[in-house]
């Protein structure tokens, strides 16, 4: 079956076009990919989330008896509100050698050079197969590659190595920080302030938890990276926001604290919120338990973005490495989904076109110079595999 050759531009200009905000549903856009693969005879595998509003999308090119590599690359996008674009952003613009459009370099350009080089991939005869992993939700939460890498092995294949597409400008990443993301609460009791006693203050108590958190920081600051590998060299522990009380004149009945670590790869994220547990427990609540029994402080996980370690197995890494024409790797400051893989036993990296450094802004772009690179990338990829 022949389907309709598009080139990495011309479905870029699709994808863009598709508002795959993360807060709405991304499934117009699975649908036309799953269209397109059947227009070449790929048949594709869609995963939705619970709700159905969102799925992701798995394909295979190749033999179906042995594992192959995956190119996995996200279709959500941030939101442009706020933000002063030249042009509209959900209508891809050609300027200047400059391909503009939200999305453009994170992550529908890496998409688009797949897509296009499907029939390639047909074409050249696969000793390995290539797997085509569309997922949702990156920007947000990074849980939507979670449920396919759970059926792996089971109806969907387990792949041996995974390129995640990210834009690094083609580097190869090895590693890069995990993310934990936890909202604190504190419950207290209201009373009027001239009278402390009548209640139990949880801003109090939400600002000793702050000062801990702080304290916690300086202790992974110093600690530093025994890798020497990561800017900045260390893990880190951010207060985002604080909230809390009702006027100034009353104790406040409850407060929160929204804060993040982004962990080195060898640091247990787990053992921050302990500790912090461990603080409440010893300093916090039997101070203000002595005016109000029920006081209590409750940490919720609110999400996770698991740190890429360097795997184990250098396939992905002596792969990408060879296409890319790189003899080092590097490491990445953001999160990617590449974390989850890593989880699941699979030799994983970061690699893919653009920079990052473009991405969330108005005005996003990827050159086309970028463009032409990826796609002897992938065309290198498809030699490799044959």
């Amino acid at each position: 079956m022949t389907g309709q050759r598009l080139s990495p531009l011309e479905i870029l200009a699709r994808l863009v076009g598709f508002r795959t905000i993360s807060s709405e549903s991304n499934l117009d856009l699975i649908a036309f990919i799953e269209d397109y693969l059947a227009g070449w005879g790929v048949a594709s595998v869609r995963i939705p989330d619970a709700t159905g509003a969102k799925a992701a999308l798995f394909a295979t090119i190749g033999p179906s008896d042995r594992g192959g590599v995956v190119l996995s690359g996200h279709t959500d996008v941030v939101p442009v509100e706020g933000q002063v674009w030249a042009t509209d952003p959900f209508s891809l613009t050609v300027a200047n050698g400059r391909a503009y459009g939200r999305g453009a370099v994170d992550m529908k350009g890496f998409c688009a050079l797949v897509l296009a080089a499907v029939p390639d991939f047909l074409a050249a005869g696969l000793k390995t197969p290539i797997h085509l992993f569309f997922s949702y939700d990156e920007e947000v939460t990074c849980l939507g590659v979670v449920d396919g890498i759970a059926r792996f092995g089971l109806d969907l294949p387990r792949p041996v190595a995974v390129i995640v597409g990210e834009p690094t400008g083609l580097e190869v990443a090895d590693a890069h920080k995990g993310i934990g993301m936890y909202t604190t609460t504190v419950h207290g009791a209201q009373a009027h302030s001239s009278n402390p006693s009548l209640g139990a203050s949880a801003v109090h108590g939400a600002v000793l938890l702050a000062a801990e958190l702080d304290r916690l920081a300086l202790e992974y600051e110093a600690l530093g990276d025994s890798s020497g590998r990561f800017d900045p060299p260390f893990s880190t522990i951010h207060i985002g926001r604080i909230s809390g009380g009702e006027a100034r004149n009353i104790l406040a009945g409850e407060a929160a604290i929204q804060w993040e670590v982004r962990n080195l790869p060898d640091l247990d994220i787990a053992t921050i919120p302990a500790r912090l547990t461990a603080f409440a427990d010893a300093q916090v609540l039997p101070r203000f338990r002595r005016t109000f029994p029920d006081y209590r402080v409750e940490t919720v996980f609110e999400g996770l973005v698991p740190a890429l370690g360097a795997s184990p197995d250098p396939l992905a890494r002596t792969l990408a490495q060879k296409l890319a024409g790189r003899n080092r790797t590097v490491t990445v400051s953001y999160g990617t989904e590449a974390g989850h893989f890593f989880n699941a036993g699979i030799s994983t990296v970061v690699c893919g076109p653009g920079s990052i450094d473009r991405a969330h802004k108005a005005d996003e772009y990827i050159t086309l110079d970028e463009l032409a690179e990826g796609e002897a990338f992938l065309r290198r990829l498809a030699r490799e595999l044959s």
